[in-house]
């Protein structure tokens, strides 16, 4: 081996090494003082050294920013004998602060002490954990269960107590417990899973979930397995209506109700990031999280609107197929929705254009929408075609987009790809409502007509997003450093 290859490989163990190191700080700040490190929203916890590398790659591409593990690593140090509350902290803005201004400061714990001054102070966030209710054991609901328990850390936030089903038998319980482990598109849990058949409970990571079975919500009295004060997730999708979501509440040990689907009638539909400063938690107790396609696009229609004006424009929805769709070909209620799914592309109908309008009044009228399901099990695109009263040119609405999807107020729901060889697959796992495709996007000669690719994970983006606006029911959110 040449004396550079050896350097080089030598670089990268101590990589690894200093990688390993932050590996462990992150995970006693998560499990001991409810503090997640990620970069640039990226995950930090639960992956392994090599993982970690590549996040701050990607943290060195998107920026052009030389953010290295060893930035990170002081930083984290500096974190953890600071004071903070618990917390969501973005170490990749806050390596990005530290290379443009570490001359002003004599250390990083200074830096790291006056940037982060807001956020420390155990009493600046006190959490009391809620307990949540998973009515539904589907793709939302699995992803729901994994997600919850992935986020208990000490047991502040989100606390997931039990799982409702149509049936529950011992055949059952075991079933369900293996769709938990094993997720085809997802991949397999990353923890454990065990049956106690005799009580039907799940005990996932050391917690221990009760499975009960019922088909009337308004019967079913939790505070019996001291469940209280929940807050019931339906992801069936079957009750979407006042009067139907209503008989949760009749249930004892359920306060509040939220939907994984578009509701019906005046029910709010909240797109987390968006709208969520409206939430009337005191005289509303039914919130719906819209719908995966809505989330993915609302955020970067918000922002468009703002900057530009939309005069008018028309929404493509590029999507998955869904377990609503036939294998093969069979009778459907709906419209073409009887051919086989995984043969076939199918025209279907969309609400999106609607649903925005509820989200974004001003935009009422001004957008129409169409969908095809596509032969993928995962991972959809939603195309905008937008003419736009203001003029932009391809530098700015790059510039504008990835600054917004790094630092702005929308960088949870908006991400953006630079990758010039993105396709479907590599949605698959991204915790963002929508990717922008930045080398797709296409401007007329007179700025005022814009095309944007959205990607979205259909299933783990929209989870993410029904997790956001869960906490903020359940008055469990963190402070964050975005």
């Amino acid at each position: 081996m040449t004396n550079k290859k050896q350097t080089e490989f030598q670089n990268w163990i101590e990589r690894e090494k200093k990688a390993l190191e932050l590996i462990n700080i992150i995970g006693q700040l998560s499990f001991e003082r409810s503090i997640e490190l990620v970069l640039f929203r990226r995950p930090l916890f639960d992956i392994g050294s090599s993982e970690v590398l590549t996040t701050h790659q990607y943290a060195r591409e998107i920026t052009t920013k030389d953010i290295s593990i060893y930035e990170t690593l002081d930083l984290a140090k500096a974190i953890k004998i600071s004071n903070l509350a618990p917390s969501r902290i973005d170490i990749g803005k806050l390596a990005v602060k530290w290379i443009d201004q570490s001359t002003k400061y004599s250390s990083i714990h200074d830096f790291v002490t006056k940037e982060l001054s807001p956020y420390i102070g155990k009493d600046k966030c006190n959490l009391i954990s809620k307990d949540v209710v998973l009515y539904g054991f589907g793709r939302i609901g699995r992803l729901l269960a994994r997600e919850i328990i992935n986020q208990t850390g000490k047991g502040e936030q989100l606390r997931l107590r039990a799982i409702v089903v149509r049936t529950c038998s011992q055949r059952d319980l075991y079933k369900r417990a293996d769709l938990l482990k094993h997720d085809s598109i997802h991949k397999n849990f990353k923890g454990t899973v065990s049956v106690d058949p005799e009580s039907k409970v799940l005990i996932i990571n050391g917690q221990h979930i009760q499975i009960l079975a019922s088909e009337n919500p308004e019967t079913i009295d939790y505070s019996a397995y001291g469940i209280n004060d929940a807050l019931l997730i339906d992801n069936t999708g079957v009750l979407r209506d006042r009067t139907g979501l209503g008989k949760h509440l009749k249930a004892k040990g359920i306060s509040k109700v939220l939907l994984t689907a578009p509701g019906k009638e005046d029910i709010p539909n909240i797109v987390t990031g968006i709208n969520d400063d409206k939430l009337d938690l005191n005289n509303e107790q039914i919130f719906s999280c819209a719908s995966c396609t809505t989330n993915a696009i609302v955020p970067v229609l918000y922002l468009i609107n703002k900057l530009f004006g939309i005069r008018k424009g028309h929404i493509e929805t590029i999507h998955a197929y869904t377990s609503d769709q036939n294998l093969l070909d069979n009778y459907h209620k709906k419209e073409r929705r009887g051919r086989a799914a995984t043969t076939n592309m199918v025209i279907t109908e969309t609400g999106a254009a609607e649903a925005v309008a509820k989200i974004i009044p001003i935009l009422e009228g001004k957008l129409t929408g169409s969908a095809v399901r596509v032969p993928v099990p995962n991972g959809s695109l939603a195309i905008l075609h937008l003419t736009m009263a203001k003029a932009t040119s391809s530098a700015e609405i790059e510039n504008i987009l990835k600054e917004e999807a790094l630092f702005g107020s929308l960088s949870e729901q908006i991400d953006y790809s630079i990758s010039k060889e993105y396709v479907s697959n590599d949605v698959v796992g991204n915790s963002h409502a929508g990717i922008i495709d930045g080398p797709a996007t296409i401007i007329t000669k007179d700025g005022k007509s814009i095309v944007l690719y959205i990607w979205y994970d259909n299933e783990y983006g929209y989870t993410k997003q029904v997790i956001r606006l869960a906490k903020k029911l359940a008055n469990v959110a963190r402070l964050t450093y975005y």
